[in-house]
């Protein structure tokens, strides 16, 4: 029950000046009356009984007169409790006997956001969409969507490693010069799909998920929720796709901040990916947040940009390993571009269109063999090893590359110089200098002259900068 400061307006202290100077009046004339030689005995009892009465009924009077003309705002500015106060009080008392387990402010909504967010979930699910597309008409509306509308121009080659890679992992990671569009591809596929982009633009002192994610402030009880936690949530809800870019993602220790969705996002069944929030739980919190945690949502891809400066830190193996790269150095040639509408994909139906190219478009038998070849190579002369994820991630990205239109010889060579030669960079710079021309011999023996160029240049680059 809170106190209200007593204030009342003059009229009404004219009215309690009134009062109290006739009760005082009234008082001192019965003193001065009764100080008379023969005055106590010559006062009638009756008077006297009076006189006292009014003395004590005065100030009540005077009160109950003031409530009566202020109602329930004088009450309330002498901090009484009106009835509908004590009702609503017995209430709280009676839910706190019920839920001892309720703490104290959790009347307060601590998550505003996600509370709105819990308001339009009826509509977040009720989306339509326009499913009739393959993997090549995908590409090739991304890619006059970006030029025609957006004034962005990427090859083709780049549009179906963009589209493969995130038919392998959640994450993924474009690398290259500053300038050649890195955040502009994240930022125009929200566009084409309708789902404007969330861009968080990494800071050099985040260490922990609280800084992607938000925290509780103890001192206002509530949630500071940031846009990516919105996001997760209403994704949750939706069957879009959703993107979020993490801008110079490099430029704090990916590892550290992003730690938790890494290994979140290695768990094969999405609806056990549950991302820690809070530690405890509220009556009143959000319906999706389940135990203090939130479920990372199978719709979200998060793409981050990398530049490699003196003001970034080096990305580990760990996150190499786990998301999917996508070299970006130079800008592709403007070119004519009939205006494509956005179109309103949902991602069951691209997951679908993985599968499907999956079973239609599976690595050949003679490029696993050569494959297998090549991991022996690498294993005897460099300790060096595909590993079971990277395995499968070149099935999947060579067999969507191939489904957008591209080949496999192609997508091999791409893939590997990402997952497979940057190992190499981290091998005895003398030996690799030595051994760099017989490489990529044995790499023309086993794939033909012709083919493996990025291979090839990336051993040849490493031996040029040792």
């Amino acid at each position: 029950m809170k106190k209200v400061q007593l204030k009342i307006d003059k009229k009404y202290l004219v009215i309690l000046a009134v009062f109290v100077v006739a009760a005082v009046l009234l008082g001192v004339s019965l003193g001065i009356y009764l100080g008379t030689e023969g005055g106590a005995d010559s006062l009638p009892a009756w008077i006297t009984v009076i006189v006292i009465i009014l003395l004590v009924a005065l100030p009540l009077l005077l009160l109950a007169l003031l409530f009566a003309v202020l109602g329930d705002k004088g009450a309330a500015r002498y901090g009484a409790v009106r009835p509908e106060e004590q009702a609503d009080t017995a209430e709280q008392t009676a839910e706190q006997a019920v839920a001892p387990s309720v703490k104290k402010g959790e009347s307060k909504i601590r998550f505003d956001g996600l509370t709105r967010i819990d308001g339009r979930r009826a509509a977040l699910a009720d989306e339509a969409f326009e499913d009739g597309v393959t993997l090549p008409a995908l590409c090739e509306e991304f890619r006059n969507f970006a030029a025609g509308r957006l004034r962005l121009y990427y090859e083709e080659a780049d549009i179906r490693r963009f589209i493969a890679g995130l038919a392998v992992s959640h994450i993924m990671i474009l690398q290259g010069m500053s300038g050649t569009g890195k955040t502009s591809l994240a930022y125009a596929f929200g566009e084409y799909l309708g789902n404007p982009s969330t861009v968080i633009p990494v800071q050099p002192m985040w260490k922990e998920r609280t800084d992607l994610i938000g925290y509780y402030n103890e001192f206002t009880k509530r949630f500071n929720e940031t846009d990516l936690l919105k996001k997760m949530y209403e994704a949750n809800y939706s069957g879009k796709i959703y993107v979020t870019v993490l801008d110079e993602m490099n430029i704090a220790r990916v590892e550290y901040y992003f730690a938790e969705f890494l290994s979140l996002l290695e768990l094969p069944e999405a609806d056990k990916r549950n991302l820690s929030v809070v530690s405890d739980e509220w009556k009143n919190d959000p319906l999706q947040l389940d135990g203090g945690h939130i479920r990372l949502p199978a719709n979200m891809w998060f793409i981050g940009t990398a530049n490699n400066d003196d003001s970034t830190f080096a990305i580990s193996d760990k996150v190499y390993d786990r998301a999917m790269v996508m070299e970006l150095d130079a800008k592709a040639e403007p070119f004519a571009a009939e205006k494509v509408n956005p179109r309103s994909l949902s991602a069951k139906r691209f997951a679908v269109l993985v599968q499907d190219a999956k079973k239609e478009y599976a690595l050949t038998e003679r490029n696993r063999r050569r494959l297998q070849r090549l991991d022996e190579y690498l294993t005897d002369k460099y300790r060096v090893t595909f590993g079971n994820r990277i395995m499968k991630q070149i099935n999947e990205y060579v067999s969507v590359y191939v489904a957008c239109g591209g080949e496999e010889l192609a997508a091999l060579d791409d893939i590997l110089a990402k997952k497979v030669m940057r190992k190499l960079s981290m091998q005895n710079p003398v030996y690799i200098k030595n051994s760099g021309e017989n490489f990529c011999k044995f790499l023309d023996d086993l794939f033909g002259e012709e083919n493996m160029p990025l291979c090839k240049e990336f051993m040849r680059r490493l031996e040029r900068n040792i």
